[in-house]
């Protein structure tokens, strides 16, 4: 069970979880999961961790096949410069690893974008904190447990 798992049950919040075979050689995480799950990828988004102004991380939560906007995610948080983060942070800040990175039960609770799209369908599924395995829920779940801003972050 992971902590993303572990905290939404102690928040008694309604969600599925999904399983399938990660392929070790397989770094499309976002795509991969599309496929072996059977889902459109207009459901699966992806959890980005964003360095701001090289000082503070944030959380981005998009569909996999969009590209972030960094500019967006700057002009949302009002700085300077907006850019991925390296993945040893990453890591530290969140405890989870590269393409197993939940937006929920995070080591440090980080502030968080979601993509508007999210908001358009009835669930969606992000990741439950390892490859191969989705969690399923409302968009509108994800931003209340999170306090997180719906915005346009695409590019």
């Amino acid at each position: 069970m992971t902590p993303a798992i572990k905290f939404l049950k102690q928040q008694k919040v309604n969600f599925k979880v999904h399983e399938y075979i990660h392929a070790k050689d397989n770094d499309a995480y976002g795509k991969e999961a599309c496929e072996k799950l059977g889902v459109a990828s207009e459901l699966v988004f992806k959890t980005l961790v964003v360095c701001l102004d090289g000082q503070e991380l944030i959380v981005a939560v998009l569909p996999v096949l969009e590209k972030l906007s960094m500019k967006k995610v700057a002009h949302c948080f009002k700085v300077k410069k907006a850019q991925m983060a390296e993945k040893n942070a990453l890591l530290r800040s969140t405890g989870y690893i590269l393409g197993g990175v939940s937006p929920l039960g995070q080591k440090k609770r980080l502030r968080t974008l979601i993509h508007t799209s999210a908001f358009n369908v009835p669930q969606i599924f992000v990741s439950a904190g390892k490859r191969g395995m989705d969690i399923e829920l409302s968009a509108l779940q994800l931003q209340n447990l999170l306090g997180a801003s719906q915005v346009n972050i695409c590019a």
